[in-house]
């Protein structure tokens, strides 16, 4: 096995695994996690759409490799969503929900982002990881191909969450310490953007859950998918935890909010910078092939094996 590819199973498998952690957790906060769980350490179910929407996003890439377009996307959308989305769509975001209302509106990208008001989702930020996988060494690569998936499903801070990830996993794939994986992820965004802004808040606090919450959670907002915010609590787990996979990710889901995203990302982050082998055992034979419970397309695929095709396009 190539360096690259045991990255690429690492990234993936952490993501998955800190997706079905957080599940339980979700829309919790830290002193509601703590008394029930004290610190939530095993995986107790399966995954979530994070999971599943990383393993479309990766079979884009497989497709159409660096010369991915926001339309390649929306006609897989199409061809591979939206005719199994029979009745409600359970598990999805308010993003992808919008887009599939969008486009059998007949709705094109980037109006298809635009239009449903929720494209500061973390919906992107979430499936992120596959793009970082199949750019390694090349963080504004990452991003720009990044960009054109969340064309079709968000816009502003939506598609600012995913560049940041997706840019800092592609340097965490090339071996980059915690700390130069962030700045990458900063570096693909603008300076002055709200997810920027919070990252940067964020990132001296990672030991001090409530100072977290009081620099970046927005309290008066209703749902708990913001991307500035989930990024930012992500990145910082990563940074308190060091790179490692069990100290980020259950850091992370012990942060609440949009638990499963936020844990996933950690996870995605410290698993490509450790590997396979940094995903700790017990977890990873937790992570089954994909249900397909949000989206029929994916059902049956397992995350190693999607990582493993990634491995093989570069």
């Amino acid at each position: 096995m190539t360096l690259t590819q045991d990255r690429a199973r690492g990234c993936l498998l952490g993501l998955a695994a800190g997706d079905a952690l957080g599940a339980p957790a979700e829309n919790m906060e830290p002193a509601q996690i703590a008394a029930r769980w004290g610190r939530l350490t095993e995986i107790e179910g399966g995954g979530t759409d994070d999971t599943e929407y990383a393993i479309f996003a990766a079979s884009l890439l497989v497709r159409h490799g660096h010369e991915l377009t926001a339309e390649d996307v929306a006609d897989a959308y199409r061809r591979e969503i939206i005719p199994a989305v029979l009745g409600p769509m359970k598990g999805a975001g308010f993003s992808e929900l919008g887009t599939i209302q969008a486009l059998r509106r007949g709705l094109e990208p980037p109006m298809t982002g635009m239009i449903h008001s929720h494209g500061w989702s973390d919906g992107l930020a979430m499936r992120a990881a596959p793009y970082g996988i199949f750019c390694p060494g090349d963080p504004a690569e990452a991003a720009r191909l990044i960009e054109q998936d969340g064309l079709v499903s968000g816009e502003g801070e939506g598609i600012n969450g995913g560049m940041a990830v997706a840019a800092a996993v592609a340097a965490s794939m090339a071996g980059a310490a915690p700390e130069e994986a962030v700045d990458a992820g900063l570096a693909a965004i603008p300076e002055d953007s709200w997810t920027a802004r919070t990252i940067a808040r964020a990132r001296p606090l990672r030991d001090s859950p409530e100072r977290l919450h009081e620099a970046v959670v927005i309290r008066h907002y209703p749902w708990t998918d913001l991307a500035p915010e989930a990024v930012a609590l992500a990145f910082a787990a990563y940074l308190h935890g060091e790179g490692d996979v069990e100290e980020s990710v259950t850091y992370a889901v012990s942060l609440g909010r949009d638990a499963d995203t936020i844990g996933a990302i950690a996870g995605a982050l410290s698993g490509a910078g450790q590997g396979e082998g940094g995903v700790p055992a017990r977890w990873a034979e937790r992570i089954g092939p994909a249900t397909g419970k949000c989206l029929p397309v994916v059902a049956g695929r397992h995350v190693l094996d999607v990582a493993d095709e990634l491995a093989r396009g570069l």
